[in-house]
């Protein structure tokens, strides 16, 4: 199989200790290509140590994740703002709210996430949302800010099928990680009834491991495990699964170079 990750946070420091080990691992797991969220300006040179290391495998993103969004956000964004002008990057991400965590800066969440859409529709970028816990509150802003060209990935998808519907609808693309290999997690309800060419693959490594690898540090090396569980939920072989969300993801990306 060749797949695509198209979400993983791979310079985490969580990998410090063998990242060479596991990015062999992740090669010979069938891993083409793996896409980097940013997080904040901190992981910044993380990121970027790891595209120049691994040159081949990994890409950037730029943005500032929604939990990062605090008093001095708008200092972060200027400083994202100036490497998106000072070079390419595959997308603005990883962007939008969260409400699971910390409700104390919603409203600057939702400033920094219009600013950053802002970029990427000026820049013709991609965008990578992260939403948990806001999922229609995400989906409303999105709406209301769409050009009719913005386009994305809503990353780690959990919503349910109107939910789904309403994404797919605005042109987006639903990420599918280790929750779809979860008893309790929702989406055989919803996959089903979703077309793969509405599908990308990712792990948000290090966390939300698939089974049966839950609870323990998650690599990109375990995407074969998501692409199957997809593959048995659409009834086809992780194979075709692997190829299709291939094709999305380079398709979504296409307009990257380094």
């Amino acid at each position: 199989m060749s797949l695509i990750e198209t979400h993983a946070h791979i310079y985490s420091s969580k990998f410090d200790s063998d990242r060479d080990a596991v990015i062999e691992e992740i090669r010979a797991a069938g891993v083409e290509k793996l896409y980097m969220p940013n997080v904040d300006v901190e992981t910044i040179p993380r990121m970027l140590e790891c595209e120049e290391k691994y040159p081949d495998l990994c890409i950037s993103m730029m943005g500032l994740h929604p939990c990062d969004v605090k008093e001095d956000f708008e200092s972060q964004l200027e400083i994202m703002k100036g490497w998106l002008d000072k070079r390419p990057f595959a997308a603005v991400g990883e962007i939008g709210l969260d409400l699971y965590w910390d409700k104390t800066f919603f409203e600057q969440q939702k400033l920094a996430l219009r600013e950053q859409i802002s970029w990427a529709k000026e820049k013709e970028l991609p965008i990578v949302i992260h939403c948990r816990d806001s999922m229609d509150e995400t989906i409303e802003i999105i709406r209301e800010e769409h050009d009719g060209k913005l386009k994305g990935i809503f990353h780690c998808f959990t919503g349910n099928l109107v939910q789904a519907n309403q994404i797919i609808e605005m042109g987006f693309l639903l990420g599918v990680g280790g929750v779809s290999t979860y008893k309790n997690g929702g989406l055989d309800k919803v996959l089903p009834h979703i077309g793969i060419e509405n599908l990308v693959l990712e792990t948000d490594a290090p966390y939300l491991a698939p089974v049966p690898f839950r609870g323990k540090r998650n690599t990109p090396a375990y995407l074969p495990y998501i692409a199957e569980r997809v593959g048995d939920l659409l009834s086809m072989s992780k194979e075709l699964v692997a190829m299709k969300t291939k094709e999305n993801a380079l398709s979504l990306f296409k307009d990257y170079q380094l």
